[in-house]
């Protein structure tokens, strides 16, 4: 992993998707963005074809997705929480024969209900890292194909809300809805990490980063007063003013999949278009737990076996 820290990236809070993308040209580059028809990935996909590339976007409603989207992207169904519908996507991606460019690990559910998908996994870990976990293994073939892609998992400052609880990874000793994101997005970073040190040999870099603050369906689970306890929003529901928009909250992770200032680099953590710092009190920054290489490797490991796919076994 490189050195986790700034690099003098120029952007920050307020950039756009599209002031990233200014100059960059994706004429002939192909990017699967995972949950690319709304909130973040409706604009993240909006951006990257704007600049030119070919967008596919793997949605659990491909019918609302076509319909968001407005035939901007192609659209296949892909259930993050169904490991058979993980492969039956990437088969049929696969069986195209095309190469992936960048790929955009941008679907995620938030503080839900406590539901078991699958054979009983904890539904937060089992799509946000789990079915990405199993999607990037199955789609190798075509990460490594075109000799220079770019795998990014979003994840977000809830990373710090918990480590990797490795003795009750399934939450079976009592449910936390905010403890089991936190889970899951240290996983989202951890799983770039790793999938870095594995993939760099064969082109393949991956960044992990938190988009920001940005009231999107997302927050579905969420009841308004506990948003407004929270100071997300204020009693009339308007954000408040840490809040980015749906373009500024797209930024971080357009920038990590395509801005050539990372050339080099991967396995880092970002935020506000720029290289995080590591932090350990409230400034902002990623937690030394989740990029740490041996907790990486070990979760790696961990997954592969439940999920029982690993591209590098």
């Amino acid at each position: 992993m490189t050195g986790q820290h700034k690099i003098g990236s120029g952007f920050g809070f307020s950039s756009t998707a599209d002031d990233v993308l200014r100059g960059i040209d994706l004429s002939g580059k192909l990017a699967v963005v995972t949950g690319g028809y709304s909130g973040l990935g409706l604009e993240t996909t909006r951006a990257l074809v704007k600049a030119g590339a070919h967008v596919v976007v793997p949605a659990r409603r491909p019918d609302a997705a076509a319909e968001a989207l407005g035939g901007i992207a192609e659209v296949d169904s892909l259930d993050l929480g169904d490991l058979s519908s993980v492969q039956g996507f990437a088969d049929r991606f696969l069986a195209s024969g095309r190469s992936i460019d960048l790929q955009i690990n941008n679907a995620a559910i938030m503080a839900s209900p406590e539901t078991r998908v699958g054979p009983g996994w904890e539904a937060q870990f089992a799509t946000n890292h789990l079915g990405h976990f199993a999607l990037v293994n199955r789609l190798w073939p075509a990460l490594v194909a075109g000799g220079g892609a770019r795998v990014v998992s979003v994840s977000s400052t809830g990373h710090r809300r918990s480590d990797i609880r490795w003795d009750d990874l399934e939450f079976r000793q009592g449910y936390d809805k905010w403890e089991a994101y936190g889970q899951a997005k240290t996983a989202n970073v951890l799983f770039a990490v790793q999938l870095d040190a594995l993939g760099k040999d064969s082109g393949v870099r991956a960044f992990s980063l938190h988009p920001g603050g940005i009231l999107t369906p997302l927050q579905r689970h969420l009841e308004r007063s506990e948003m407004v306890g929270y100071g997300w929003i204020d009693e009339d529901g308007n954000p408040t003013q840490h809040f980015k928009n749906t373009e500024q909250g797209a930024a971080t992770q357009v920038w990590a999949a395509t801005s050539p200032q990372l050339d080099g680099l991967g396995g880092v953590f970002c935020e506000d278009c720029e290289v995080a710092e590591v932090s350990t009190d409230d400034s902002p920054g990623v937690r030394p737990y989740a990029i740490d290489p041996a907790s990486a490797a070990r979760l790696w490991t961990v997954s592969a076996e439940l999920t029982g796919v690993n591209a590098f076994g």
